[in-house]
């Protein structure tokens, strides 16, 4: 079992003949995800070296394919046009990757998706992938090994270094999500914390935030979320000066609110093993399985 993705993935790609739709896909379909259609409009009728499907919209391609997830490599002006298009043919997992998608075009399509059930990991973000199943995004996937700890990111740098950490000292993976690090993201740390608290592959979980906003550490009502399995923690953003805004578009402290004390006190307070810095990663969970 994995979170979000496994063999049974069958991968719709939005953006197929773009630079970096193409470059992608090429390395999905090598990692042996089961890329099994492509959409870009105008394109319809040709195939992907060779291989791939190649469909005008997306409700075609799901019509003749049955693709149940899809991954966005487009422009950030079309990108809501894109998650619209792909709820409407009833995909279940939409991952987008692109980054610059204006926040009032993510008002619109989070409630949206939530209407016809669909789950979007992104935008802004590298993907996930379930090591030896199924990878959808860019994250490498000769960083990772098969194993039992989830990985849960705001930051795809940091994603790969801890992946890095955990494969070179014999920590496989069983899930690695980057969710992305906009203001307004699709799933957030509570949606992936609760889904490998219930994924029996899953031992423990490492989650990487950064300063800005409140996500790490909140419940929708509020509460801040306990560990059950073993999680450990790592805020970015540690010296980052208040009002600084950081990489990423949702990485900024506004007063007091989404400061690495903050965050990692309130870590501490559920349970979390907080690292100082990325190499904590591997003693800090070895103390705790």
């Amino acid at each position: 079992m994995s979170v979000f993705v496994d063999q049974e993935t069958r991968l719709l790609v939005q953006g197929i003949t773009g630079r970096d739709g193409s470059f992608h896909t090429r390395q999905m379909i090598g990692y042996g995800t089961k890329v099994v259609a492509g959409v870009t409009p105008g394109k319809g009728g040709q195939v992907f070296d060779g291989v791939v499907p190649v469909f005008d919209t997306v409700a075609d391609a799901v019509r003749e394919t049955r693709a149940n997830a899809s991954v966005i490599y487009v422009p950030a002006a079309v990108a809501a046009s894109a998650i619209f298009e792909a709820a409407d043919a009833g995909i279940a997992l939409i991952v987008c990757i692109t980054e610059g998608i204006p926040v009032l075009d993510v008002t619109r399509v989070l409630p949206y998706l939530h209407e016809h059930g669909a789950r979007l990991v992104g935008p802004n973000c590298p993907g996930l992938i379930s090591p030896s199943k199924s990878k959808v995004g860019i994250i490498p996937g000769n960083i990772c090994r098969p194993g039992r700890i989830g990985v849960v990111s705001r930051s795809g740098t940091l994603t790969y270094e801890i992946v890095h950490q955990l494969s070179t000292h014999g920590l496989g993976q069983s899930t690695c999500i980057g969710i992305g690090g906009d203001p307004l993201i699709g799933t957030s740390f509570i949606h992936c914390l609760s889904a490998f608290q219930a994924d029996s592959e899953t031992d423990a979980v490492v989650m990487i935030g950064e300063i800005g906003g409140t996500d790490e550490i909140r419940r929708p009502g509020g509460a801040v979320c306990p560990a059950m399995k073993p999680v450990v923690g790592f805020i970015a953003g540690q010296t980052a000066p208040p009002g600084r805004r950081m990489g990423h578009a949702g990485a900024i402290i506004s007063g007091s609110s989404g400061t690495a004390a903050e965050k990692m006190a309130a870590f501490s307070r559920a349970g979390i093993s907080v690292m100082k810095r990325p190499a904590d990663v591997v003693p800090l969970l070895q103390e705790r399985l």
